[in-house]
């Protein structure tokens, strides 16, 4: 993932530190009342899977072709991959070859469509290392695997999912009690806290850290700071229009997956005070002098959520996808 940057002696050092660090709609588990289903493939297909889709995805680097990604992904993670290979075909810079090593598959047993599995998986290697909690899924009886979301872990967060005697995981419903917060909740208490802080409505939901109350804070300085050579920042995050995916844990918990969108609108008393660097190049022309820019921003997110207690965010990954200026 690539922090993107607007302006750039600001926001590198203002999100790079505090930002970088779908449950289906249907209640299928054990705990909702209903038979667990059966898993919708086997560890061996789940590798093809995975397999297909680094082919895939390394083809379409080759190309720079957001098209191509098509094959192998559907949103949120179409989007924001297709900005990245953007990105990097106006630097001139093709991503390294994608390959995945120790990974481990977590299958839910489910009882209708969308199908869907996740994936804790290592690309790279040494320093260059990156852990991922892929998650495909199909939408329909003969429909593709397809890449859904990839936030990027910062701890084994997978390995909290709990497996059954056969080695197959539970899926938890979107408005399951039991837990500290619902996962169908967490988009909206996230993105309240995010944009309000941490006296919003339903922030109290999740945990201080990097990703919560400390983004919010940074966020807050850096419109203070831009404020201060004649910019203005107005952000706000809401939840996107994507699927939330859980999976039990093994202390009766869940983690869960979901998206928020953020939407930001920056002005500048001058031209030329606003360019277009880091993260959004490829989105817009990087020669015209402008006094307003629009972005939107789509991050994904990988939460612990626990029986009581408060939310904490295990993974993320954040893309800007559009941005427009004049």
């Amino acid at each position: 993932m690539t922090v993107r940057t607007l302006v750039p002696i600001l926001i590198p050092g203002l999100l790079a530190g505090a930002l970088s660090a779908g449950c289906s709609g249907h209640a299928t588990s054990a705990a909702a009342g209903r038979a667990p289903g059966a898993p919708a493939l086997t560890k061996a297909q789940a590798q093809q899977v995975l397999t297909s889709f680094a082919t895939g995805a390394n083809r379409a680097g080759r190309r720079f072709s957001g098209k191509a990604l098509r094959s192998v992904e559907t949103e949120p993670q179409l989007s924001m991959d297709v900005a990245a290979l953007r990105l990097r075909r106006a630097v001139r810079q093709r991503p390294p070859k994608l390959a995945f090593t120790n990974t481990t598959f977590y299958i839910p047993r489910l009882t209708g469509y969308p199908h869907w599995f996740a994936a804790d998986t290592v690309s790279g290697k040494g320093k260059a290392a990156q852990r991922h909690a892929l998650l495909f899924t199909q939408a329909g009886q003969g429909a593709p695997w397809l890449l859904a979301s990839d936030p990027y872990p910062s701890e084994n967060a997978l390995g909290r999912v709990a497996l059954d005697p056969t080695g197959f995981a539970t899926p938890v419903g979107p408005n399951v009690k039991g837990l500290a917060v619902a996962p169908a909740r967490l988009p909206q208490a996230h993105a309240s806290l995010l944009t309000d802080g941490p006296r919003a409505s339903g922030a109290s939901l999740l945990a201080d850290g990097a990703k919560t109350t400390e983004t919010y804070k940074a966020l807050k300085q850096g419109e203070q700071t831009l404020a201060g050579r004649g910019v203005t920042l107005s952000s706000r995050f809401s939840p996107a229009a994507y699927k939330v995916y859980a999976l039990r844990t093994k202390d009766r918990g869940a983690l869960v997956w979901y998206v928020l969108k953020q939407t930001e609108a920056y002005s500048a008393t001058r031209q030329g005070r606003l360019t277009v660097s880091g993260d959004l190049v490829g989105l817009a022309p990087a020669k015209v002098a402008r006094t307003r820019m629009d972005t939107t921003v789509l991050v994904q997110y990988l939460a612990t959520v626990p029986p009581k207690g408060r939310a904490t965010i295990s993974g993320m990954y954040r893309k800007a996808v559009t941005a427009h200026g004049s």
